[in-house]
């Protein structure tokens, strides 16, 4: 992710997750000037960022800490356009032994994508206040093809 991407990354990051949670009064209630102090202060110092676009459209962005995914959204109307397994390749390029990752269990879309793209649930919890909201802990490991 470039810099001068960083507000178009914070706009598509907030449209989404006002849709991806509408179970989520906390997610809801934030508004994009709150998303962009969260990312200034939370998310850009301490991640590495990493955008999917097609003809210059900003389609998706991931935030990737070591080997675990804290981020990996798609905008709603791009979503199943190859963008976020684009994302999880880079995701794989950076930490080709294992990825981690955790999304809520309500999160029946995201939970598909990950189990589609050789994720196991590991551990079902409780989110971190103030969501504390059933959520699922996903694991990567490549399989024995895919590790060579």
């Amino acid at each position: 992710m470039r810099p001068d991407e960083t507000d178009a990354v914070v706009r598509l990051w907030h449209a989404t997750t006002r849709v991806a949670y509408p179970y989520l009064p906390t997610e809801q209630a934030h508004t994009l000037d709150d998303a962009r102090a969260f990312f200034r202060d939370h998310i850009a110092p301490t991640h590495d960022l990493f955008v999917a676009e097609a003809d210059g459209a900003l389609l998706g962005y991931m935030a990737l800490k070591g080997s675990y995914i804290d981020r990996l959204y798609i905008h709603p109307d791009v979503q199943r356009s190859g963008a976020g397994t684009a994302l999880l390749v880079t995701a794989r390029a950076r930490s080709p032994h294992e990825l981690a990752l955790h999304t809520h269990q309500q999160n029946t879309q995201a939970c598909a994508f990950y189990e589609k793209h050789g994720f196991v649930a590991v551990k079902y919890g409780i989110s971190p206040p103030p969501e504390s909201a059933p959520d699922v802990e996903y694991h990567w490991r490549p399989t024995k093809s895919e590790a060579g």
